[in-house]
This record gives C-alpha cells, sequence and structure tokens, in this order.
C-alpha cells in the first residue's frame, strides 16, 4: 500500500471508529491482531481521544477435579497423592515441565491448580503438587533427577526418604518400573493393581503395590 494509499485509509477508518460506541471500539481491541497495522494505529487513536483502556480479561480459573468417592471402583486408582513440595515459582515450573513432558496429570496446591499459573497459594509457604495414585511409579522415576533450588534442606531431606525407591536385596536406587500387572479393580473385593520392577544394579525382579518397602 502506497503512502497516500495509507493515509486515504486512515483517514476513512478514523471516520468510521469516530462513529461507533465505546464498547464497539472494545471489541474491536480485544480483536486487534485480526486488524491491518493501519486500522490499528486508527484504533489505538481513537481509542486514546476517548481515554479508553481495554482491560485484561478475567482468569477463569477450571474448578478441581473432585476426587472419587471412597469405595468406588476407582478410588485407589484415583486417589490423589502428595508427590513433592515446590517453596518458588521456578521450581513449581521445573516440576511441571517434567510432569507434562512424561503425560502425568498433577495439581499444585489447596486449590488443585493443573498449571503454574493458576497456582493462588503462596509458594514462600510451599506449595503441595499432588497426582493420581496410579502415576506413582513413572513420577517418582521422572522426579528422581529432579533437584529443587529453594527448597528449605531439611524438607528436601525429608522428601528425599519419602520418594526414595529402592531395590529390596542390594538397596540401590537404580530401579526401572517395568509394567502393571492385573486389571484396574472395579470393587473392593477385586485385587489391586501390581507394580514390576527391575534393579538396574544387581538385576533383581520383584512385585508390590506401588510402596517399596525394605523387604
Amino acid at each position: 500500500m502506497s503512502t497516500l494509499d495509507g493515509a486515504t485509509e486512515w483517514r476513512r477508518l478514523s471516520e468510521l471508529y469516530g462513529r461507533i460506541s465505546d464498547d464497539e471500539l472494545l471489541d474491536l481491541a480485544r480483536k486487534k491482531s485480526e486488524l491491518t497495522d493501519v486500522a490499528q494505529e486508527a484504533l489505538a487513536s481513537e481509542m486514546s481521544q476517548r481515554r479508553l483502556k481495554l482491560e485484561p480479561e478475567p482468569r477463569v480459573i477450571p474448578a478441581p477435579m473432585p476426587e472419587p468417592e471412597p469405595g468406588s471402583a476407582y478410588y485407589e486408582d484415583r486417589r490423589l497423592v502428595e508427590i513433592t513440595t515446590v517453596w518458588s515459582l521456578a521450581d513449581a515450573l521445573r516440576v511441571q515441565q517434567l510432569l507434562d513432558g512424561a503425560g502425568i496429570p498433577f495439581f499444585m496446591g489447596l486449590e488443585k491448580a493443573t498449571s503454574v499459573d493458576l497456582v493462588t497459594s503462596n509458594f514462600a509457604n510451599g506449595v503441595g503438587v499432588s497426582i493420581m495414585n496410579i502415576g506413582l511409579p513413572w513420577a517418582r522415576q521422572v522426579l528422581q533427577n529432579y533437584f529443587p533450588k529453594d527448597e528449605p534442606e531439611r524438607e528436601r531431606e525429608e522428601e528425599i526418604k519419602e520418594l526414595s525407591v529402592h531395590c529390596p536385596k542390594c538397596r540401590s536406587t537404580d530401579i526401572i518400573f517395568d509394567e502393571l500387572i492385573g486389571q484396574t479393580p472395579t470393587t473392593e473385593q477385586d485385587s489391586p493393581l501390581q507394580y514390576e520392577w527391575t534393579c538396574g544394579s544387581c538385576g533383581h525382579k520383584w512385585t508390590d503395590d506401588g510402596i517399596v518397602g525394605d523387604g
């Protein structure tokens, strides 16, 4: 578009925008990316003259996923368990990146936020990160290489004790989650799923309910 054509278009749009209401101008401003550069300039000029300011859209926080009722068919699989606590935005983003990369849904804080940008809790007080119980073996593997930068030392020591998974034979933490054995229980009488593990150090294989003891 030539300079002359651009000036003509700017005047045309300025006259057009000058005739529409404030609400219509604000609606156009919300679709600013769809307008041409000339139209954006004319719109900005008109809004400036009227001293209109586009307020940010209110953030919509999705309702947290309700936990299953105790005794329901999938209660044990979907029961939320806390896997770690984050003490800063940077650590929260790191945990989100690791869990998202592994395809593991998570919930942060008492508000059960499904994304860091939806967390309203104060990270300085510690924000719990929970997942569904069925994803625990994968989450343990994903987080075994996670080293928080802002976690209090005492909390870190306790977390290592809680999340440390080791071989019941040689005590090595170099373990590999192999597979789930069985079918998802549908009644309280059905056997729970079992987890099969292999020790990367000694080759020992074992199964358990997802919590490795001192066996």
